[in-house]
């Protein structure tokens, strides 16, 4: 089984897709600053230009080398296209919400078939701590460690890094790993993709209500040899009631967080039932 791409050796040519919105501007400054290193960006009419010293380009293929990654800003719109543009590189970070949902099954399709690993739709993205960022999650939320952090909730994702590094145990991964209601990878794919890295020791996985994706997940855990921590928000949602983003929403018992939290135990994961709970687990398990 392969390390994740961006585990086995952090980007160190990252193309930035539309980087000359406002959000997307911030959010290339705040990835230098984090030591990630960009090639270029792609924006249309716009090649042989800058952007804040960063060269940008009309097309992917005018890029002067192969990039290792790609952090794509574009609206939910151009989504597909951009990843189509995008497929072959190793990492593919897209960070807008309410994605279609034929595009972005097509996007995830596109991905898939030319190998490469892609994180979200609608995603803060990753950051390996003491290596790098793709996309928006504050290094300084990190601490380097053994635990890889997975959730669907963006805001859950940087409370967890805070208190995880509050609490003194580090991170190996933190990632946002996308909440409409299409990803690019599944939990259990990158549960799957965790349990080869030697440098991972624990996994804290964070849900929520809405879809099946805990259900694979679940069966995927009495194989992978890594203690897993299950946390779902959304125990009181009413159900047919989208809660918080794209991809909240229960239609059914079976996607509502009693039902997934009870397969996830029954499958060997240690269920938290908050984010203080999951802490003190993570502790016992990394001593």
């Amino acid at each position: 089984m392969t390390i994740l791409p961006f585990l086995a050796s952090f980007p160190r040519r990252v193309a930035v897709f539309n980087p000359t919105g406002r959000y997307a501007a911030a959010q290339v400054a705040a990835m230098r600053e984090a030591g990630t290193t960009l090639l270029g960006g792609i924006a249309l009419g716009r090649g042989g230009g800058s952007l804040d010293g960063l060269p940008l380009y009309d097309d992917a293929r005018a890029l002067p080398e192969a990039p290792d990654a790609a952090v794509i800003y574009t609206p939910p719109e151009g989504v597909l296209d951009a990843v189509r543009a995008a497929a072959g590189i190793p990492s593919i970070v897209v960070a807008a919400e309410y994605v279609p949902v034929h595009d972005a099954l097509r996007a995830a399709q596109a991905a898939r078939a030319a190998g490469s690993w892609l994180v979200g739709p609608n995603t803060l993205g990753l950051c390996v701590p003491g290596a790098g960022v793709l996309g928006s999650i504050a290094p300084s939320f990190c601490t380097p460690g053994p635990v890889a952090v997975l959730c669907r909730s963006g805001t859950l994702t940087l409370t967890m890094a805070r208190l995880l590094s509050a609490a003194g145990i580090g991170q190996r991964l933190v990632a946002h790993i996308g909440g409409d209601a299409v990803c690019g990878r599944n939990p259990h794919e990158w549960l799957q993709a965790l349990a080869a890295d030697p440098a991972v020791a624990a996994v804290l996985y964070c849900g929520e209500i809405g879809g099946d994706k805990e259900y694979a997940l679940a069966e995927a855990i009495p194989r992978c040899p890594k203690p897993v921590v299950a946390m779902l928000v959304g125990r009181h949602a009413p159900p047919g009631r989208r809660m918080g983003h794209a991809g909240a929403l229960a239609g059914a018992a079976r996607e509502g967080a009693a039902a997934k939290l009870a397969a996830l135990a029954a499958a060997g994961a240690r269920v938290a039932r908050d984010p203080e709970d999951a802490i003190a687990m993570l502790g016992e398990m990394c001593r």
